[in-house]
């Protein structure tokens, strides 16, 4: 039994006003933020737990890192057991909105005391509601939507719609990423991921910027659906040319390929734009969306269509169901999210936000020539490539070390990435810059 489960199961066996007045007072402790580590908290136990029963490798970082346990968290920063205060510059680019954004959490909580979730035989208005605020900021083309709780839930949705339409056949992109169950694993351009659970769905890859590539791989075929990401986020921060979202959106139309654009980690004003597909003015068939739509409380993503491309699922809603997808609570984030994200100019805000933070870490990233080979971005979606993958590991540690979080790169190992939240202060963006130049450094005197 965990120390948590001991101390509340003592607490269970007091009596009448003794029992309440115990469980009040912890009630009051959870919900103000003021449980200890010494109260609750074990790490050493924790991190054992982990160990044994959830994943030996995430309790060798922790062990490795030698950080402490993650508690609570607000805005950008996140609030951990021994007292230190980590600014988030990670998230994986779920926290456009920061943590714990209060209309995201007041939505939620009276939500979750309202009608948490539903039966999935009557019809539920907040999700119509919360599908009306999202089809709000969607291209108009795209006049369909399902939700569902997760992005790698969205892209097998996507393939799913996909086969309907006698599209077998997935051309992915080189250093792609559209998550790692099975359909979207197929189009998870990594043998390392794949490797080990082969065979998947059929596949080829072009080169990600390359639209001759890609008109070759489709060439003679009609039996294809193309997924990319408009800009590709585990890739590395890959940044395509100019006009090539509008080469593959003809190509695909010329070769009757069913297009699915990813912008689970690039859209809601990532990029500085409501979709990073907007540098183009290209629109897909079908669109992915996720992370940013949680409003970093509540996992909850989307995926929108044309009406011609959606029909099959619309007739018949069997063919896809998931018991848990756009249910009331995560309905609630989505709208809340949205139009927080609307209503306080964050898309504008990452835009601004972006070029004054790609301009101090590519000055900042000068200093150390010998590590750093590129710094790229678009809005508060940057990357900084190193010349080895190991620098990388030095510098997420380095920087973890001065209260820094930051993100590796699941499809580019020499990328290190930043995804801060749009919420940022000068403050906090100076106190970075100060960090990553002291970690670059420290890493260099080492290098």
């Amino acid at each position: 039994m965990s120390t948590d489960a001991q101390q509340l199961t003592g607490a269970d066996r007091l009596d009448g006003a003794d029992h309440d007045a115990t469980m009040a007072a912890l009630q009051r402790r959870i919900t103000t933020h003021e449980m200890t580590a010494e109260e609750h908290y074990d790490r050493d136990a924790i991190v054992d737990v982990y160990r044994r029963h959830i994943s030996r490798g995430r309790a060798s970082l922790s062990d490795l890192s030698a950080a402490p346990l993650e508690l609570r968290s607000a805005g950008s920063t996140i609030f951990a057991a021994d007292g230190t205060e980590y600014l988030d510059f990670g998230g994986y680019g779920v926290f456009i909105l920061g943590h714990c954004h209060p209309a995201v959490v007041e939505a939620v909580v009276a939500q979750v005391r309202r009608h948490p979730v539903q039966s999935n035989v009557l019809v539920d208005p907040l999700q119509a509601s919360a599908a009306a605020a999202l089809l709000e900021v969607v291209p108009s083309e795209l006049d369909c939507l399902r939700f569902t709780n997760s992005g790698a839930e969205s892209a097998e949705f996507a393939l799913k719609l996909a086969r309907r339409h006698g599209k077998r056949h997935i051309i992915n992109t080189a250093r792609g990423f559209h998550g790692k169950t099975l359909g979207a694993l197929s189009a998870t351009a990594n043998p390392i991921y794949q490797e080990p659970f082969g065979p998947l769905f059929p596949s080829d890859t072009a080169a990600y910027g390359d639209a001759k590539d890609l008109r070759g791989l489709l060439s003679g075929r009609d039996d294809c659906c193309v997924i990319l990401e408009p800009i590709q986020g585990e890739g590395g921060v890959i940044i395509p040319p100019k006009g090539y979202l509008t080469e593959v959106v003809s190509i695909c139309k010329q070769h009757d390929a069913l297009l699915i654009f990813d912008e689970i980690q690039s859209g809601l004003g990532r990029t500085g734009r409501w979709w990073a597909a907007e540098r183009d003015g290209a629109i897909p068939d079908v669109m992915l969306i996720g992370k940013g739509l949680s409003g970093g409380v509540i996992p909850v993503a989307a995926v929108v269509a044309t009406n011609a491309v959606y029909k099959p699922f619309s007739e018949d809603p069997m063919l896809h169901s998931s018991t848990f997808a756009g249910s009331p609570v995560a309905a609630a984030a989505a709208r809340a999210a949205v139009r927080a994200i609307a209503a306080e100019g964050l898309v504008e805000r990452a835009a601004t936000l972006g070029k004054q933070l790609l301009s101090i870490v590519t000055e900042v990233a000068g200093e150390t020539p010998q590590l750093v080979r590129d710094v790229r971005g678009e809005g508060l979606l940057i990357g900084i490539e190193f010349a080895e993958p190991s620098l990388v590991t030095e510098m997420m540690m380095e920087l973890l070390g001065r209260e820094i979080i930051v993100n590796h790169s699941f499809n580019a190992h020499t990328v290190l990435r930043l995804t801060p939240s749009a919420l940022l202060t000068d403050a906090q963006i100076e106190r970075f810059a100060e960090a990553l130049g002291a970690s670059l450094r420290a890493v260099a005197a080492t290098y």
